[in-house]
């Protein structure tokens, strides 16, 4: 059984972003960048399953510029077998990115697709859904629980009312939750066998994808500051400032 992971490389989830002066988007010069968190918990599920004997192979994906290969070596570090980055320069949005990823599925016929549920960075929550869309699959999103047998996947996912758990034919294209699993450390032995794992890189158009961005931001800026607390003396004072000042009730 194969799977098809796809890793973004993103700013790292402890750096404190800045807007650019101009409003065009986050300045990301010189700022360290990671495996999307939620990625990193679509590896680890993936190799865990792989441990279990149920995968035989875990293929990892990115798209970007070159430098998503250190992104593809981490995820080859954890236990993935190989790597396939689609090299651009192109801004890359969610419905492209789903495009060449359903590429892949045609070309590599993996059994399961595993996504991490957002990217910490647009925090758009699309590019799985789309997939599915794209590709015809079954799609459980959201998942805290993940159980593979028989060309069936067992799928308890984190909804609004609390747990809700599903059965999907295979193939089927799963995103994961923070509550999935917690990878593991990448240690330096691994990390070297990573560096000899196969890695391909392609292009949109050896895919046969049009990337070109269809959406235009138009500026990006900082929330407001929050402004410094106040106490009150009595519930009086507090609903007479929530009614008049906050207008919120």
């Amino acid at each position: 059984m194969k799977v098809l992971v796809a890793v973004k490389r993103v700013v790292d989830a402890n750096v404190k972003v800045q807007v650019k002066g101009d409003g065009t988007g986050v300045d990301i010069a010189n700022v360290k960048m990671s495996m999307n968190p939620f990625d990193e918990i679509a590896v680890e599920e993936a190799v865990r399953l792989k441990e279990k004997g149920v995968v035989t192979e875990i293929i990892a994906v990115s798209c970007g510029e070159a430098k998503c290969q250190e992104t593809l070596r981490t995820a080859m570090a954890i236990g993935a077998d190989r790597g396939i980055l689609v090299e651009t320069n192109e801004e890359l949005q969610p419905l492209a990115v789903a495009k060449l990823l359903k590429a892949l599925v045609d070309k590599e016929q993996p059994s399961l697709v595993i996504l991490g549920k957002q990217a910490i960075d647009d925090d758009n929550n699309q590019t799985g859904q789309m997939l599915a869309a794209l590709t015809d699959l079954p799609q459980a999103t959201f998942a805290s629980k993940v159980e593979v047998a028989d060309d069936k996947a067992t799928v308890t996912r984190e909804v609004d009312g609390g747990l809700e758990t599903i059965a999907l034919n295979l193939p089927a294209v799963i995103t994961t939750d923070l509550r999935l699993n917690e990878p593991r450390y990448v240690t330096l032995p691994n990390i070297m066998k990573a560096k000899k794992k196969q890695l391909d890189t392609v292009s949109p158009a050896d895919l046969g994808v049009d990337v070109t961005p269809r959406l235009k931001t138009l500026k990006v800026s900082e929330p407001p500051k929050r402004g410094a607390g106040i106490k009150v003396p009595d519930v009086a004072t507090l609903v007479e400032k929530l009614k008049n000042e906050a207008k919120v009730i």
